[in-house]
């Protein structure tokens, strides 16, 4: 990439961080600011000091495989996202449209999809690797000795 695209990307990322910024501390539903940093900087020691590295972890050392490993991290990301409406499923203060969806079936579709577009890319990947010989044989075609072995 040159040096002339990454300028751009960094100037219109810059744009966009200023304009969330600008629209965050100009939220007059906002009464302290220092709440949301305060919050955005947890969040922040959260996910960089424990989500990330026990994911990290339980894939190096538990898993097997790269797809396998991918969808661990999908499905943290969709656990991390989607488990405050998990739990909070039926506490509707007295308002049924604050949580008006079965979250737990959704959360538990979605993982069910996501693993079962990584088993479809495993199966493609073996398939993709599988030794073209073995094919050949199956088909009834004979494979000529290499010429050293021949007698």
């Amino acid at each position: 990439m040159t040096a002339a695209v990454r300028g751009l990307l960094l100037a219109a990322g810059l744009a966009l961080i200023g304009y969330g910024l600008y629209g965050l501390l100009g939220d007059p539903y906002l009464t302290d600011p220092v709440d949301v940093l305060v919050w955005g900087f947890g969040g922040l020691v959260l996910h960089d000091g424990l989500w990330v590295p026990l994911v990290c972890l339980l894939g190096a050392f538990l898993v097997r495989g790269p797809v396998l490993r991918g969808w661990l991290v999908v499905a943290a990301a969709v656990t991390a996202v989607g488990l405050p409406a998990v739990l909070r499923a039926g506490d509707d203060g007295g308002n049924p449209s604050v949580l008006p969806l079965p979250y737990l079936r959704n959360w538990l579709l979605v993982l069910a999809a996501t693993a079962g577009l990584a088993l479809l890319v495993a199966l493609v990947g073996r398939w993709r690797r599988r030794d073209p010989a073995a094919g050949h044989r199956d088909r009834g075609v004979r494979r000529r000795a290499p010429r050293g072995d021949r007698s």
